[in-house]
């Protein structure tokens, strides 16, 4: 099967037209001051599409963002990410802080030109990994002060300063600092959690605005926190309004609570956060956790669930997931996924797939990722798709019934 360089082929056969929608305005259009544009709304659920305005080109949405964390997505090249569809990548505020440094990639030129990617780019804060791979952290008012993972050395960072990095790389979507507390924990510590990383969030807004950087502003999104309590959820998405932000990110979730609890918290947070303003809900990513988040109006995904399973050997069909050491590839010269128009299931078979992973090779890893990276980008671009010709929930059922039929899929 052979990929059309100026086509999409959706999960039921079809093929979609790349990089255009009847419903997408065109270039130029203005958003009326906003950086966001809904395009069009589901009329059975609270999915839509839409168009996020960047300085590095339009996004359409709902859309899925391939993690490159240290300015990479691990084993694909840029180009290999262009081929797969993705339009925006996602970088880590706190990986490239200590490593390559600000400055390095300030004399780069900025992020974009460092790492050769000229699409959007969104970096996260880092607040996440300062939590969870630092060690001795000392939690004030003023920032974080905290003990790098690499080398040991004692760091400090202001919500100013978490800011002004990003600017420096030239990102073009923005986090402020926030403190991501474990789950679960008790409601209190939630509570105190949320007020401080509000005071950070007014601290972030108020630096994007003054701050003065050689590669400009970028888009500051605001970080919704509050644990897996509702009501804490509510005052904290409806603090951020005041603050004003040009789009809102849900953290905290996908942690470790159950699936039909963080489905809840959606359904509560979701509707408090503005209709004309973009929804990023971060590190959630298993498919029937997207087409979930995406029917409560949810635009923006990120999660490294494609490479790391693709480095374990699980990879992701339309009809199920693969577990490709398994014996039953020992003579499959099928693809992957007959649907697929990647690279690894236009040139490879499952049979030889499984070969090098029993063989330890690296390529074995390289061309899973990059199979389920086309994958998740695609499932959210035939979302699009579907939710254009209003046949979104019908594309659920359908998709859900094949996914779901055989489960770990071992054919």
């Amino acid at each position: 099967m052979k990929l059309r360089t100026n086509a999409r082929t959706s999960f039921r056969g079809e093929t979609l037209a790349a990089g255009k929608s009847h419903l997408t305005p065109p270039l130029g259009t203005t958003f009326g001051g906003g950086a966001f544009r809904v395009c069009h709304k589901c009329p059975k659920t609270r999915a839509r599409s839409g168009v996020l305005r960047t300085a590095h080109g339009d996004i359409r949405t709902p859309v899925f963002m391939p993690v490159g964390t240290q300015a990479t997505v691990k084993t694909i090249t840029n180009q290999e990410l262009l081929d797969a569809g993705a339009q925006v990548v996602l970088s880590n505020t706190y990986h490239l802080y200590l490593r390559p440094g600000e400055k390095l990639i300030q004399e780069a030129g900025g992020l974009h030109r460092f790492m050769s990617w000229q699409k959007p780019i969104l970096t996260d804060s880092g607040g996440f990994q300062i939590f969870s791979l630092s060690t001795l952290i000392k939690i004030k008012n003023e920032g974080v002060e905290f003990q790098s993972h690499i080398d040991g050395s004692r760091h400090f960072l202001t919500p100013e300063d978490v800011v002004r990095i990003q600017q420096s790389f030239g990102s073009d979507i923005l986090m402020p600092l926030d403190e991501c507390v474990k789950y679960p924990s008790e409601k209190s510590v939630i509570e105190k959690s949320s007020v401080l990383t509000r005071e950070w969030a007014q601290k972030s807004k108020a630096a994007r605005l003054h701050g003065r950087t050689t590669f400009g502003g970028g888009l500051l999104f605001g970080i919704v926190q509050g644990g897996t309590y509702p009501d804490l959820r509510k005052r904290a998405a409806r603090e951020l309004l005041d603050i004003d932000f040009p789009g809102y990110s849900i953290g905290g979730l996908s942690v470790g609570e159950p699936n039909e609890l963080m489905y809840e918290i959606l359904n509560e947070t979701l509707p408090e956060l503005p209709q004309d303003k973009p929804r990023y809900l971060m590190g959630v990513g298993m498919p029937m956790d997207l087409f979930e988040a995406v029917s409560q109006g949810v635009d923006m995904f990120d999660c490294v669930v494609p490479t790391r399973n693709g480095r374990n050997a699980t990879v992701f069909t339309s009809t199920g997931k693969l577990l490709m050491r398994g014996s039953s590839y020992i003579r499959d010269f099928r693809p992957i996924d007959e649907h697929c128009p990647c690279y690894t299931c236009r040139t490879y078979s499952r049979a030889y797939i499984r070969h090098l992973f029993n063989a330890e090779e690296y390529l074995a890893g390289r061309l899973a990722s990059l199979h389920n990276l086309t994958f998740f980008i695609q499932l959210l671009d035939s979302m699009r798709h579907a939710i254009e010709v209003d046949r979104f929930l019908e594309f659920r059922r359908e998709f859900e019934l094949k996914f779901n039929s055989k489960g770990m899929n071992h054919e």
